[in-house]
C-alpha cells in the first residue's frame, strides 16, 4: 500500500520537531542560531496564511462557500494556546 503525501509530510515534519525536543535539553548551540528562527519563520507563514479579513474572520478556513469563516481560526487558536496560555499557566505555578 502507498503511503500518502500528507503521510510522508507529517511524518517528517514530527521527526523533525520531535529531534529539535530531544536536542532543547542539552542546549545545542546550533537550536538557537539555526532552527529557533526556522521554526518562527514557519511559523509566521503558516499565521499569515491564516491572517483574518477586516470582519475579522479567516478566510482559509471557510469550509464552505456562503458560510462565515470561525473567527478566531484554529491556527491562531492553537498557536496562542500552545505558546502563551502554557507560558501563563507554567508562570503561576511557580509563583
Amino acid at each position: 500500500m502507498r503511503e500518502s503525501l500528507f503521510g510522508h509530510l507529517e511524518a517528517s515534519l514530527h521527526g523533525y520537531l520531535g529531534e529539535l525536543t530531544r536536542r532543547a535539553p542539552s542546549g545545542a548551540p546550533d537550536l538557537a542560531t539555526v532552527e529557533l528562527p526556522r521554526v518562527v519563520a514557519a511559523l509566521r507563514a503558516l499565521l499569515d496564511d491564516h491572517r483574518p479579513d477586516p470582519d475579522g474572520r479567516c478566510p482559509t478556513c471557510r469550509t464552505r462557500l456562503f458560510t462565515r469563516a470561525p473567527a478566531p481560526c484554529r491556527a491562531y487558536l492553537t498557536a496562542h494556546l500552545c505558546l502563551l496560555v502554557t507560558e501563563d499557566t507554567e508562570e503561576a505555578a511557580l509563583h
